[in-house]
């Protein structure tokens, strides 16, 4: 039954009781040393990198250099690549959709390589001047959003 159910021998413990006499072994400061921040209520641990008040190493350290932001990673789309899309209105959506892109989220730069014989608005990150021309010259438009 269920109400004769114990813990096995040997997996629990009595509570440690803390400042119960000399003979408990942690009678006195209740196994917390003597005096200092850590024997005080109420002691958090200190950050990462504390030295116990000292100056620590990473701001003893001088700083050099600067932090370079990395330049934006452009998936490049081809215009001989837009007939596998049959729509006018192309999004990236359209093109993930299509295979053209592999990540929905990533930016696209559109590339004038090929020929386009069909009117299509296109919408991407960047495009080149010669895809804009030749866009527009088969009677399309590029829309272009950051």
């Amino acid at each position: 039954m269920s109400y004769e159910l114990k813990p096995k021998k040997g997996s629990v413990r009595d509570k440690k009781r803390l400042g119960c006499g000399r003979g408990s072994g942690l009678g006195k400061t209740s196994g917390k040393g003597h005096k200092g921040q850590r024997a005080r209520s109420g002691q958090k641990r200190p950050y990462m990198g504390f030295e116990g008040g000292q100056m620590p190493l990473y701001r003893r350290i001088p700083k050099r250099g600067f932090n370079h932001q990395p330049n934006v990673e452009y998936e490049i789309l081809n215009i001989r690549d837009l007939f596998l899309v049959n729509k006018n209105e192309i999004s990236i959506q359209d093109l993930f959709d299509a295979g053209l892109v592999n990540n929905l989220y990533s930016k696209v730069k559109l590339l004038g390589d090929g020929e386009i014989n069909k009117a299509i608005t296109i919408t991407v990150n960047k495009a080149s001047k010669s895809a804009i021309e030749k866009i527009e010259a088969a009677g399309g438009k590029v829309n272009i959003i950051e």
